[in-house]
């Protein structure tokens, strides 16, 4: 008997050399590939809740041990039981926290002052702290009123127009995260959520998400909803059942507004037919008082209109002690004449935003009649749609207004 059959134990004589008997290689597939898919279980979730990517050195670790506690057949069956209820657990937290992606986004995106999703611009401070446009303008808002510096509320940073920026890709994936519109529980980015909940939202075939407004509304019912209620609301307005006199009071106060919107219409016109008329553009620039307590104003230097000589001067809330305490601001102005007339000069005039502001005023005529002797009118409301406008005026380095002056001949 040869070498190779005493080896073989008598069996059928070798192959080639580095030849492996498939009885040999068969168990070893079978052992190893069963033993690394036991393991493969555990580690991957382990990876899978370190986070995307490639594991840490932790998770690495953890997934060793997992590996061993689960392949190990002399670990007691409790030890094997507790490694593979850790690894589902470590692999539902996996899944959990690629589910609330957006919930973390929104902590990462929200205005440090409001802690609210901004809605339009968003600015940065030199740190890199998010603030919305809102709540950016009011703080450069109230540090013009305190005559103070600015500063970002989180690093105490100087802020200011020029010393912070816009952060345009902050804006563009707030504008794409999803929002849910509150009448179809639809999911739609928030760049798209106005428009739609306005113009497009719909319930199944029928309109019935859309916001509409109550039938009663040309007697002054001011609901307005999604028109899935609109059918409990009108059998519970109230306006149908009110009496003749209430209504005619309802219907005057109505009348009375469009009055005064066709009246201002036809004011302007007819001033626009007059043989004097001058404008030119204003810029306000702030000022403080000598008092012991200063006071911001703001003043225009010298401009000429209808070969006169006039100034603009104008105050924040009436000039009250601590405007930056109100919630409320307002602006008020007044026309001086400057220059000599010789007879009385009767002129209107009215102001209005400039070419390049994005600030919202009505325009409203004044009134007034300009001696040696009374050369400068009242403090009159300067027409601001709200706090808000106005705080955008204070928020800037100057303000830019377009001023307009009618001579009124007799």
């Amino acid at each position: 008997m040869s070498g190779a059959e005493e080896a073989g134990g008598g069996g059928p004589a070798a192959g080639p050399a580095g030849a492996v008997p498939a009885g040999v290689g068969a168990g070893a597939g079978v052992g190893v590939g069963a033993g690394a898919g036991a393991s493969a279980g555990p580690a991957a979730a382990l990876g899978e809740a370190a986070g995307p990517g490639i594991p840490d050195e932790a998770g690495l670790a953890g997934a060793r041990q997992l590996q061993e506690a689960a392949g190990d057949s002399d670990a007691p069956p409790k030890k094997r039981l507790r490694a593979a209820e850790t690894a589902e657990a470590a692999a539902a937290a996996a899944a959990a926290g690629s589910g609330k992606l957006e919930e973390r986004l929104y902590s990462v995106l929200c205005c440090t002052v409001c802690l609210d999703l901004p809605k339009a611009s968003v600015y940065q401070c030199t740190n890199g702290h998010l603030m919305c446009a809102g709540c950016f303008i009011h703080l450069l808002a109230d540090a013009r009123l305190k005559e103070e510096q600015a500063t970002c509320p989180n690093c105490r940073c100087e802020i200011s127009k020029s010393l912070c920026c816009r952060n345009l890709a902050v804006e563009k994936a707030v504008s794409e995260l999803p929002s849910e519109c509150g009448f179809c529980l639809c999911q739609f980015p928030r760049s798209l959520l106005e428009r739609h909940q306005k113009e497009e939202c719909q319930d199944r075939a029928h309109l019935l998400s859309r916001v509409t407004q109550c039938k009663y509304k040309r007697i002054g019912c001011p609901w307005h909803g999604p028109f899935h209620e609109l059918t409990v609301h009108e059998a519970a307005c109230a306006h149908p059942t009110k009496t003749g006199n209430e209504l005619m009071e309802i219907l005057d106060e109505m009348d009375q507004s469009h009055r005064k919107e066709m009246q201002l219409y036809n004011s302007i016109f007819s001033l626009l037919s007059f043989e004097k008329i001058g404008y030119t553009e204003v810029q306000f620039r702030p000022y403080r008082t000598d008092d012991f307590i200063t006071r911001l104003y703001y003043e225009t230097p010298r401009f000429t209109v209808l070969n006169q000589t006039w100034v603009l001067k104008a105050r924040v809330n009436d000039s009250e002690r601590n405007p930056n305490l109100s919630c409320k601001r307002t602006l008020s102005f007044q026309l001086l004449l400057k220059s000599k007339v010789t007879a009385p000069l009767e002129c209107s005039f009215l102001l209005l935003k400039g070419p390049y502001d994005d600030v919202k005023i009505s325009p409203v005529i004044y009134h007034f009649v300009f001696t040696n002797e009374s050369n400068e009118t009242d403090y009159v409301p300067l027409p601001i749609v709200d706090s808000v406008e106005c705080n955008k005026l204070l928020a800037a380095k100057n303000i830019n207004l377009r001023l307009f002056l009618f001579q009124i001949q007799k």
